[in-house]
């Protein structure tokens, strides 16, 4: 039977069209084989990244990717917005730096409304048209309760919905130019922790690969393993986490400049509902539910709201985006010996809005500084990094706990009131 290293398959398919029976199969992005195959091994030369072997033949496993150093004065693990500003602005304050992302394509697969304030985004990137879909300086918000509707409309500020998948992968790109070393497909598969002190990461396959360092900087999302290996508690609540779904809808006629946004307990039970335009006649439209409160699937939801609204209704669904989301205070404690947290991995999102580019980037930046810092002193314990967790919290973190109270204060059974519909319309507007 021929086995599959999942760790180190690209899912290219390949291996599919050379097998004579028939028994592999890609299914949506993961081959599967079947009880049929021959053991033929036809389709192990096929695989362009070794990950395909016979059963009970450990296969040949050469280089993955590009060769790593034995040591790094920093490691982040995580590709995303927080990972490579945090990578940039280590590299350009000196320090030898390893950028890993599991996947093999940075920016895929999307998990996020892609919505930011320029305000906010200016600080760290020139606004670019590579990445923007569209440039928005409205914003529209609808109560829905039973059979009342309401709706207000907001006009002023700029705003922009990004196209993620470039737009990370630029991010990246400027870490490497800062020079920061990146390999994708590349995945930490645990740390090096020496008497209770975190001295690096452990990357590659079943075997790994050893790689030391000085600070390791988690930044590997809502699912963070980081965190976990490194001892620090980020098990989320489950009424702090956000079951969202969204599709890329087109062939639909809105306002190419506006921000929709719907509030209903019946709709999006402890959410709400978006529609942010992506260029003529596209727009992300997606919904979160209240992990706690979801009566079905957010994708059912998704799919109500959509049939319930005519002008979205007349529209295709060209891509499918689905994740978590999370609407959290951040841990207790974001730093440990030699080992940092940043973006979603600290829970560092806005808990009204669920959004969190800019506060990802902002953390990033703090904790290569620290880390920085931290180095330069020759002492890398979690006293000298909480600099950065105290930082955040003087910062955008106190902004975040105010949040988190707010959206405490209005429970679901409130999101329907004016003083709610206010206070959320500020928050979305500094997204």
């Amino acid at each position: 039977m021929v086995i599959v290293d999942f760790q180190r398959c690209g899912y290219c398919g390949g291996c599919v069209s050379l097998c004579p029976v028939g028994a592999i199969e890609l299914v949506e992005t993961r081959p599967v084989i079947d009880q049929t195959c021959m053991d033929c091994g036809l389709c192990l030369g096929a695989c362009p990244l070794g990950a395909l072997s016979l059963e009970g033949q450990e296969a040949e496993r050469g280089r993955q990717g590009l060769a790593l150093r034995r040591r790094y004065d920093v490691v982040v693990v995580g590709a995303g917005p927080a990972g490579s500003t945090a990578a940039r602005r280590a590299a350009e304050l000196g320090l030898s730096v390893l950028l890993l992302e599991k996947r093999q394509e940075i920016g895929s697969p999307v998990r996020c409304a892609e919505g930011v304030g320029h305000e906010l985004l200016a600080p760290f990137i020139e606004p670019d048209e590579r990445w923007i879909s569209a440039t928005v300086d409205k914003a529209q918000f609808t109560v829905m309760s039973g059979d009342k509707v309401e709706t207000k409309r907001a006009e002023g500020g700029r705003g922009y919905v990004l196209e993620r998948r470039v737009f990370d992968r630029v991010l990246a790109e400027k870490a490497v130019e800062a020079g920061a070393q990146l390999a994708v497909k590349t995945a930490a598969r645990g740390l090096l922790i020496e008497d209770g002190v975190v001295r690096g990461v452990i990357v590659g396959g079943q075997s790994g690969v050893e790689v030391e360092a000085s600070v390791v900087i988690g930044a590997d999302g809502v699912e963070s393993r980081v965190g976990m290996w490194a001892g620090l508690d980020t098990t989320l609540p489950q009424k702090d986490a956000m079951a969202c779904a969204q599709f890329l809808l087109a062939g639909i006629d809105i306002d190419p400049t506006c921000c929709y946004y719907y509030i209903s307990q019946e709709l999006a039970p402890g959410g709400y509902a978006w529609v942010f335009p992506k260029g003529a006649g596209k727009a992300n439209v997606g919904l979160g539910v209240q992990a706690d409160m979801a009566a079905r699937p957010a994708l059912d939801y998704l799919t109500r709201f959509i049939e319930g609204q005519p002008h979205l209704a007349q529209g295709s669904p060209v891509t499918l985006v689905v994740g978590g989301v999370p609407v959290a205070l951040p841990p207790a404690r974001l730093v440990t010996d030699g080992c940092l947290l940043i973006g979603d991995a600290a829970r560092q999102v806005d808990p009204l809005t669920g959004g969190g580019i800019t506060n990802a980037m902002t953390a990033g930046q703090y904790a290569a500084e620290a880390a920085a810092r931290a180095i330069e002193a020759g002492d890398t314990s979690a006293a000298k990094l909480a600099e950065y967790e105290e930082r955040w919290a003087a910062t955008l973190g106190r902004k975040m706990a105010r949040n988190y109270r707010l959206k405490e204060r209005f429970g679901p059974a409130r999101r329907a009131s004016r003083d709610f519909v206010r206070i959320f319309a500020v928050a979305a507007a500094g997204a």
